[in-house]
């Protein structure tokens, strides 16, 4: 069995409707894996064999109760401002591709995620699969390997989400279907308005008024839900608008440089009741913080002169000699070193930038990129995460304060109340997180991770299950097999 879940456009929620559909199935007692062949996000997972894939499918994963693999995601591209973007192919970086060379690679690329579709199909009863943005971008339909090329290839019948939280809910519904063809026109079997807000009876009369336009059903409208502990594809474009507003609670600041990436690192900080959340990019912003975190980064030497030229650097020293905590994990900890070198050009260009000088270490690009699972020992804990990063980091002076994981690789440093990092994950861990929060003198809350985003998958699940017609896309799945 197999169905597609497409969007009239990026962020209507497709990777969250697959999440629930996944832990649908999973409940029912269904072996269900999620898929997406290509997926452009700078949130990335790593898998136990060490092979990066996009975060958004290991997510679907998890709902679905199963182990993320990289057959799920075989082609992640991550967008780099000045370099195209990272290509990396069944969870091996292959290098950096403008637009108009990857649009070259795609028909080699079809047969790739073909191959772990296939592979997939092999080991489980239903696949759910997700688009990427719109199926209607005509101009790139020629080497679609994504939305209705993928759906063709496979031959899966396609379920339309669009997004009414944005407005034109309607005219983003028709327009998609005027531009199919009329084959790809016959794969879509229904659609589903998500993110609604208010009286669902003066919805009604447009639902009506549009059949007159298309012929295909609405299988549900999904109200709008807060408080869910599930990671988005790319928390770039959601979680960056994300802010608690509790006035008096100590507040965390999450530096917001322009190629900030893995910001799923702060979801588990979202749900903390005792602190408000932040994203800041200007100085005062950052000094009306009670702590400073420096997220992971896609161009670590841009995002350090983006600190300088913005006057964000004075700022992020006042907040250091006040002695209050700073946090950098992956491009963050190495831009609070000493020294960045970029000999090979591995970002770019050759280059050799100074740094904040917040901890004694330095860093060195290195074209071999290093993904794998590890474990840091610290303060008596094993934090557990991974790491995804192109460079080797050092102390300047000795190992004083360094932090190792169980392989015996230098893992971070701490000094005083700066630390940095390599781990991402950090704050899944239930003592860092208790740790962090004691140091700026907030309240933590005491609760486990894995089972908070438990409780969020079911209640998630259960939404959908109530707001949409399930029996109707079971239906449509199991037709899949007669297609």
């Amino acid at each position: 069995m197999k169905l597609m879940v497409q969007g009239t456009g990026s962020s209507v929620g497709k990777s969250l409707l697959v999440a629930g559909f996944c832990r649908l199935l999973k409940n029912e007692g269904v072996s269900v894996a999620p898929y997406k062949s290509q997926n452009m996000a700078l949130n990335a997972w790593v898998t136990k064999d060490g092979l990066e894939m996009g975060r958004a499918q290991a997510v679907q994963a998890e709902a679905a109760g199963i182990a993320p693999h990289v057959d799920m995601n075989p082609i992640l591209l991550k967008p780099n401002r000045s370099l195209g973007a990272q290509v990396i192919v069944e969870g091996r970086a292959k290098g950096h591709f403008p637009a108009l060379e990857y649009e070259w690679m795609k028909p080699g690329l079809k047969q790739v995620a073909k191959r772990s579709f296939d592979r997939l199909a092999s080991r489980y009863d239903a696949i759910l699969i997700e688009g990427a943005g719109s199926p209607v971008e005509i101009n790139l339909r020629k080497n679609d390997l994504v939305n209705m090329g993928f759906a063709e290839m496979v031959n899966a019948p396609v379920v339309l989400v669009a997004d009414i939280d944005r407005g034109g809910v309607f005219a983003q519904l028709v327009g998609t279907m005027t531009l199919l063809s009329p084959e790809e026109k016959k794969r879509v079997k229904g659609y589903i308005i998500n993110k609604f807000r208010g009286d669902q009876t003066l919805l009604m009369p447009g639902i009506e008024m549009v059949k007159k336009y298309m012929s295909i059903p609405c299988l549900g409208v999904v109200p709008y839900m807060e408080g869910l502990l599930i990671d988005d594809e790319d928390s770039v474009t959601t979680r960056i608008d994300y802010k608690k507003k509790e006035v008096g609670l100590p507040s965390v600041g999450i530096v917001q440089y322009p190629h900030a990436s893995n910001l799923s690192d702060f979801t588990p900080l979202e749900m903390e009741d005792g602190i408000t959340l932040h994203y800041v990019k200007t100085p005062e912003e950052i000094t009306s913080m009670d702590a400073i975190i420096l997220p992971g980064s896609k161009h670590t030497l841009h995002d350090l002169n983006w600190l300088k030229e913005t006057g964000c650097v004075k700022a992020l020293k006042k907040i250091h000699k006040a002695g209050l905590p700073i946090l950098g994990i992956c491009g963050g900890y190495q831009i609070l070193g000493r020294q960045l070198e970029d000999s090979m050009g591995v970002e770019g260009k050759e280059c050799r930038e100074t740094g904040l000088g917040l901890l004694n270490v330095r860093t060195r690009m290195d074209s071999q990129k290093t993904t794998q699972k590890s474990n840091l020992n610290w303060d008596n804990h094993v934090l557990q995460g991974y790491e995804i990063h192109q460079g080797v980091t050092e102390p300047i002076f000795e190992k004083r304060h360094w932090m190792e994981n169980e392989r015996k690789e230098c893992l971070g440093m701490k000094e005083a109340h700066v630390m940095g990092t390599y781990l991402h994950g950090l704050f899944e861990n239930a003592s860092f997180r208790e740790w962090f929060l004691e140091e700026m003198g907030a309240n933590f809350g005491n609760w486990e991770y894995q089972t908070k985003k438990e409780e969020s998958y079911n209640r998630w699940a259960a939404h959908l299950e109530a707001c949409v017609d399930w029996p109707m896309i079971h239906t449509i799945l199991e037709e899949s097999e007669s297609l």
